[in-house]
């Protein structure tokens, strides 16, 4: 095998080893950085669904306070958690792999009750009063899922409907019934916000970005190795590939073979100088003998 195949191998597998590691820290960089991007697009959406809330309250609901229409028949736009969750679904359209539900223990309007899992995170809630927000995994029939959650938490304004069924609007009562939403406490946690989303999306942004960096990678290592191979070859391989054709000359006697520069004080140069003092030597030890 010549030398400059060996040295072409040795760089392949010093270079791929360390390709592979690349790999491995790189990717596991990638997908902490995908699912923090995820997180964080579900806390925008998160903050876009308060938005709508806040909205809700502080300007639609005042506008029809004493309007006799919405004594007569409840209108649950009027309801900062309806307007949250009614916009939520106009974002989808643009988003569909997110879900949003305003996820309640004892909600008026059954679309809302807590299923095992949501009821697990509001009772986190209910359990610590310093958490905020809460965030992880769960398995889901599609697969994995990421969620962020924050707490409800029952104010005065939400008391005018949810403490007692006599006390709330007789509309809300002949739209929703009596049974549920009630009961509520001033400053209780009663639910939560949760946004979802499925594993597959930082997966993919993950995967996507791996495969562009080990293209890019693997690239710069093919060109780094077409480099390393022209230096080398012009630096070593060819000046030893001049002393081996030299050295094969003198072998059958033939020293017409002009003399190997030796400028510099590489180890070529110093290899090829030792071997023109050799050829010079050899050259004159058997004139020598022919003259005996």
């Amino acid at each position: 095998m010549k030398l400059l195949s060996k040295f072409t191998i040795i760089f392949v597998l010093v270079f791929g080893a360390g390709l592979g590691l690349a790999g491995v820290v790189a990717y596991r960089f990638l997908w902490q950085d995908a699912q923090e991007q995820v997180l964080a697009q579900a806390r925008l959406m998160m903050q876009t669904a308060l938005s709508a809330r806040k909205y809700t309250a502080d300007q639609i609901e005042p506008l029809l306070a004493g309007d006799q229409a919405h004594d007569r028949a409840f209108l649950p736009q009027t309801v900062p958690a309806y307007a949250a969750t009614e916009s939520f679904t106009y974002l989808r359209e643009a988003y569909p792999e997110y879900g949003y539900k305003e996820a309640t223990l004892n909600p008026t309007n059954l679309r809302d009750r807590a299923t095992d899992w949501e009821a697990d995170i509001i009772n986190v809630f209910r359990n610590r009063a310093d958490q905020k927000e809460l965030t992880g995994q769960r398995e889901t029939a599609t697969g994995p899922a990421l969620f962020l959650a924050r707490p409800i938490t029952a104010t005065t304004e939400c008391l005018e409907c949810h403490d007692r069924a006599r006390t709330a609007p007789p509309a809300l009562i002949r739209r929703y019934g009596s049974n549920n939403g009630f009961g509520w406490m001033d400053g209780e946690v009663v639910g939560a916000q949760i946004v979802s989303v499925p594993m597959t999306i930082p997966v993919r942004m993950a995967n996507t970005g791996f495969r562009q960096l080990m293209i890019s990678l693997a690239t710069i290592f093919l060109l780094t190795l077409v480099l390393l191979d022209v230096l080398l070859y012009f630096a070593v391989v060819h000046p030893v590939s001049r002393l081996s054709a030299m050295a094969d000359e003198i072998s059958l006697g033939n020293f017409s073979t002009p003399e190997l520069p030796a400028s510099g004080n590489g180890e070529i140069s110093i290899l090829a100088g030792s071997f023109n003092r050799m050829r010079r030597s050899m050259e004159k030890a058997l004139k020598m003998l022919e003259k005996e």
